[in-house]
């Protein structure tokens, strides 16, 4: 009997991909469920067969006790190991404000490796970037799309699908010949449930306050748990009051710099670009993807990665460095318009970078699973690391047990606490700075593109207009004036060019800084809501001596650890602090330098007009 399911959003097929359109409450015939890729194939009522993302279905299940409808229940959790957990629910006896904890307060019992699956998105055009407002494109009239800062701020990403496919070629399916040709090229074990699905990364809709939880990007039930042999509870009472790690090659030097603590910064500077993209394709043809070739500095050989991959690289530096370094998200995927060459220019120049911002990170450029990603040999020493980084338990809170602040003295909990008020202010009112320019901006993007080179047309138009009444009156001596308006009009129609041009050459670029650094603003909450959480915690050292839940070794322990983290966040805060001054130096200098030449093109071609009028 042939499998009925029914369509929960919709979906617009690309040309050429074998993909089928379907509209939300559609019913639909599955005819191979084992495509596999997260893809299936269905038919429609009008007898029309393609693929379909799967996750984008729901297939009709017998309800309990053998009853007809469609299944929306989940299945009872099946029985594990039984291991006794640590009890941490002395921690628990004064309430800590805003704690999250609803994707991370049970008790885990470890289970055989499976790869972590980010969450589907709600609806098919939900933006799961939060931290990207501007992911949005404006659709031009051809199709394509239209990199607009002021079209849908707010918006995600979003276009037409284009008739034609700039990428299609004869050699769409040979990917790049002189770099390898990426993981799993001819068997990519990545192709599974979130092989098409949308980037789950972003700021989640429960912000993590004191409690520390992070709930950043879709995958917040997962991006924190943390694997132990018998427990998982998330915050930093695991670091608080673990074992000491043993010191080894993973260490995290922190020492006392000219500006404060400072992260240890390798002797070379890493640098990586991202360039090429080339469409490829999968499954006999039937599925097609960009792929992107990375160049590290340091080995100078390019490899080559799809954007799932970058997804896979941001979940893992999520899980292991979020607590003590703010990982950014990467630009949303989509699942419509993504063969658009315009959408593939802007998403690379996003994915430089992001790719950039990480290279520049001492802890993130140090770490393996980094290197792993930029100068893997061959299909072998990428599935290796890739099992190791997928297994590695210093996450979450516990990266913090890997950071030695080399030499340098413990602070006092008060100081602890005012460091972190400190940074938590200046993020803040950072975040809002940042996002009023972005809003300057765009307002100053529509004037540029909008109406004030209307204005610009106009004026031209008059000039020479009235230069055509003053042709009409016969008068054999203005011939010099007539030319002369003529040629006004002119410059200012090439001004009103100019002026609607001028925002890609350098608001663009001030925009896309302003815009990054919204988006690694929005992660310093959930981090320094981790060092908030580990405060209270070691303010509550007495009331747990005096209850005996702790011996005061632990309570001495608990504010040793937390000032480790203190230094860890200011480390973070004067890296940070570092890169806004180069970034923001930077990019103000293309800004007036472009805006410099733009008014002196205009000066020059006033002047020009001048010089044809005849002085009386």
């Amino acid at each position: 009997m042939a499998t009925k399911a029914q369509v929960l959003y919709d979906f617009t097929a690309e040309p050429g991909n074998n993909e089928l359109s379907v509209r939300e409450g559609e019913t639909v015939t599955i005819t191979n469920a084992n495509i596999g890729g997260g893809w299936i194939e269905a038919q429609n009522s009008r007898g029309e067969t393609g693929l379909v993302p799967e996750d984008y279905i729901e297939v009709g299940k017998p309800a309990a006790g053998g009853g007809g409808g469609w299944g929306t229940g989940g299945g009872g959790g099946g029985g594990g190991g039984s291991a006794a957990p640590l009890d941490l629910s002395f921690f628990d006896s004064r309430p800590t404000t805003a704690t999250s904890t609803t994707a991370h307060s049970q008790v885990i019992v470890a289970q055989p490796e499976t790869p972590d699956t980010p969450l589907s998105p709600d609806t098919p055009d939900e933006a799961s970037n939060g931290n990207d407002p501007w992911a949005a494109f404006s659709t031009d009239a051809s199709g394509g799309f239209s990199n607009n800062w002021a079209a849908q701020p707010q918006g995600t990403e979003t276009g037409r699908t284009s008739t034609h496919d700039p990428w299609a070629s004869s050699t769409q399916t040979q990917p790049h010949p002189q770099a390898y040709q990426g993981p799993g090229a001819e068997d990519d074990e990545w192709d599974d449930e979130w092989d098409d699905m949308k980037s789950t990364g972003g700021y989640g809709e429960s912000e993590a306050g004191e409690g520390g939880a992070i709930n950043r990007g879709g995958a917040s039930g997962t991006s924190m748990k943390i694997k132990f042999p018998s427990f998982s509870k998330s915050g930093p009472e695991l670091y608080l009051l673990s074992k000491p790690a043993p010191k080894g090659k993973d260490r995290l030097l922190v020492y006392m710099g000219e500006v404060g603590p400072i992260w240890s910064y390798p002797e070379a500077a890493l640098d990586c670009v991202v360039a090429d993209p080339k469409k490829g394709s999968k499954m006999y043809g039937l599925k097609s993807y960009i792929e992107y070739q990375v160049t590290p500095n340091t080995t100078n050989r390019p490899v080559n990665h799809r954007y799932k991959h970058f997804d896979w690289l941001y979940e893992r530096l999520l899980d292991k460095f979020g607590s003590a370094v703010p990982i950014p998200s990467l630009p949303d995927k989509q699942v419509t318009g993504r063969f658009e060459e315009e959408f593939i220019k802007m998403r690379m120049e996003r994915l430089q970078g992001w790719m950039t911002r990480m290279c520049r990170h001492p802890v993130i450029a140090t770490s393996d699973v980094f290197q792993l990603f930029i100068s893997y040999k061959d299909e072998k020493d990428w599935k290796l690391g890739k099992r190791k980084a997928e297994k590695d338990e210093t996450v979450g809170a516990m990266i913090f047990s890997t950071i030695d602040p080399e030499g340098l003295p413990d602070l006092e909990p008060l100081e602890v606490e005012h460091k972190c008020e400190q940074f938590s202010r200046f993020t803040k009112a950072m975040d809002d700075g940042v996002k009023d320019l972005l809003t300057v901006g765009q307002e100053h993007w529509k004037r540029c593109t909008g109406p004030l080179p209307k204005e610009y047309q106009r004026i031209g138009k008059a000039f020479q207009n009235l230069s055509s009444v003053f042709t009409s009156s016969g008068y054999e001596g203005e011939a010099t004036l007539t030319d002369a308006l003529t040629e006004a009009g002119k410059t200012y129609e090439e001004i009103a060019q100019m002026v609607a041009e001028q925002p890609r050459k350098d608001l663009h670029f001030l925009m896309e800084t302003n815009n990054e650094y919204k988006g690694l603003l929005g992660c310093f909450p959930d981090t320094i809501g981790v060092h908030k959480a580990a405060i209270e915690k070691v303010k509550e050292g007495d009331k747990l001596v005096a209850t005996s839940k702790i011996t005061p070794a632990d309570k001495v322990t608990m504010a040793k650890r937390a000032s480790t983290m203190s230094y860890a966040l200011q480390a973070e805060m004067n890296h940070f602090h570092s890169n806004r001054i180069y970034d923001y130096n930077r990019v103000m200098r293309l800004y007036l330098e472009e805006q410099a030449k733009f008014y002196e093109t205009i000066a020059q071609k006033l002047r020009n007009a001048h010089s044809q009028f005849t002085a009386m």
